[in-house]
């Protein structure tokens, strides 16, 4: 049995939370959640967003399941996930983005990972005034970072079957910055024999993957091009209701849809549960349960496919847990 922290988050979280909840019960999922509420709804009780407790509980379970979390607009509260990333240093952001049958986009054939430098680059913050007129950010490139990023990506492609890891930079302009982060590559890349290691331009990799998606197999990016490059990718495959994601750092891993929470229908049971599912059967992989991940993911893909019980999304105008319960009618 594993133990895993669940933050169901506000909006739309506690409700996807609950559907997937309910498939990785009925799959057969050996998991014991231990439930840490984050976000809005708890400031008022506990004055902060992101209690203490919640990293407490991660660091004792080493991984989580996290809906999505609202970061209340206004001064004093810095975004959850920025402070989970910096507190675990969850340094490595894992974003797959594959064709899902039954959901209809411009592409077929994509199947990419972009894995994201998730603590340095210009998200680093460090920023001032100049004078009224002006103002600057300092873009940070570290060669630990940078090293251990590219280790992370080459090692997912040679534990995933993968055959091709891209380095994408700007280093023809940012030749200081980003030159040190392919250097790393290139590095990492000598250990790695058996995966056939290329360079991109980011420019040149954004036109191409509006052209021939199905030409990139991993790519690893600094954070800012990342951030960028995801939600493009996402795009390719359907929107972000489909896009999974996961923080894994050397010693804990939180494991969360890259969407928002959606307050505006909130409570109204229309949710699709999809990126939080995905970003399920990432985590059961991750904790070695293989067989209930193949479940799962082979009953989302067949409720998909059919296009009977879809939210309305996706298309259809099934209810969360029509859709949820059609996932498990398969098992």
């Amino acid at each position: 049995m594993q133990t895993v922290t669940l933050i169901p988050g506000d909006g739309i979280g506690p409700e996807i939370t609950k559907a997937a909840v309910d498939i990785l019960k009925a799959a057969g999922a050996q998991i014991e959640w231990d439930i840490q509420n984050a976000g809005t709804d708890v400031i008022e009780k506990e004055g902060n967003p992101l209690p203490d407790r919640v990293i407490e509980s991660i660091k004792k379970n080493k991984v989580a399941l996290k809906a999505p979390v609202t970061t209340p607009i206004g001064k004093g509260f810095r975004s959850v996930n920025v402070q989970l990333r910096k507190a675990l240093d969850l340094y490595a952001n894992l974003r797959p983005c594959k064709n899902i049958d039954g959901i209809k986009t411009r592409y077929d054939n994509v199947d990419i990972v972009i894995v994201r430098e998730n603590t340095e680059d210009l998200y680093a913050g460090i920023e001032r005034q100049i004078d009224e007129n002006s103002a600057e950010s300092i873009k940070i490139i570290t060669k630990k970072a940078s090293l251990r990023i590219a280790e992370f990506a080459f090692d997912y492609a040679v534990k995933n079957g993968r055959k091709t890891v891209h380095a994408v930079s700007k280093a023809n302009i940012c030749k200081l910055t980003d030159g040190l982060f392919l250097n790393c590559a290139r590095e990492i890349s000598q250990k790695y024999p058996n995966i056939e290691y290329k360079e991109i331009l980011v420019d040149n990799l954004c036109m191409q993957l509006v052209q021939n998606p199905e030409k990139f197999d991993v790519l690893v990016l600094p954070n800012l091009y990342g951030d960028i490059v995801s939600d493009l990718c996402a795009g390719l495959v359907g929107g972000l209701g489909v896009a999974q994601g996961a923080n894994i750092g050397s010693d804990y891993a939180v494991f969360e849809p890259v969407h928002g929470s959606a307050p505006d229908i909130k409570g109204q049971n229309k949710a699709n549960p999809t990126a939080l599912l995905l970003s399920a059967i990432e985590m059961l992989k991750y904790v070695n349960q293989n067989e209930v991940a193949n479940k799962i993911e082979i009953g989302l893909f067949k409720t998909i496919q059919e296009g009977k019980f879809l939210t309305p999304d996706l298309g259809g105008n099934s209810t969360t847990t029509e859709f949820s319960n059609r996932i498990i009618s398969f098992f």
